[in-house]
């Protein structure tokens, strides 16, 4: 839904006092496609890059390919830390017991393992910090940050994993023409084939 067209009807969202709930957010009608919960507020995705749609699809059949049977990738589904966040990480690694339903719009934290965002110029602050804090204190084990960077916009992959002691992400790489890591599972994914994609 456009601003000119909520204009045009003569509403805007208005948030309650306290602000949304991920009740709210699943239950709100007319929300745009992909509209996440941050700290109580909407925020919607401005649409995106095509080199942007090229790495998401490259890293989720990187992702796909390794990929043991008790697990799955989804893609730009939401993802509810608590009452008040449901961001959508643009590639999930979640626990295949978590579907148990085709019309699921929602997985809880406690069933990914792996989030994945792809920062563009939108979410470049969300992505390398607000996104990052939350995904660690809800218990996802695993975060990548995928930058585009460079002569010829090359993919960077920055890997963190959860340190458990400060519940928080530790720096565990940075990986720009192939990814190879071994949690949440064995993962080798070759960045460079974007350019041919």
């Amino acid at each position: 839904m456009s601003a000119e067209s909520l204009e045009q009807r003569g509403r805007w969202p208005v948030p309650p006092p306290a602000g949304y709930t991920v009740e709210d957010l699943f239950a709100l009608p007319d929300l745009p496609p992909h509209t996440e919960l941050i700290d109580g507020s909407l925020i919607f995705v401005s649409p995106q890059s095509y080199l942007r749609l090229l790495s998401i699809k490259l890293l989720e059949r990187g992702l796909e390919q390794s990929l043991p049977s008790e697990l799955k990738v989804v893609r730009e589904m939401n993802v509810v830390l608590d009452k008040r966040n449901a961001p959508e990480p643009d590639l999930s690694v979640i626990r295949a017991s978590a579907i148990t339903d085709d019309r699921l719009s929602r997985f809880p934290a406690r069933d990914v393992l792996l989030a994945v965002e792809v920062v563009s110029p939108e979410s470049e602050s969300r992505d390398r910090t607000t996104k990052p804090q939350k995904y660690a204190a809800a218990g996802i084990q695993n975060f990548w940050r995928v930058e585009q960077s460079g002569p010829g916009r090359r993919l960077v992959i920055h890997v963190y994993e959860l340190d458990q002691v400060t519940n928080a992400y530790v720096h565990a790489g940075i990986h720009r023409d192939q990814v190879k890591v071994s949690k949440p599972y064995d993962i080798d994914i070759d960045l460079t084939v974007i350019d041919v994609l």
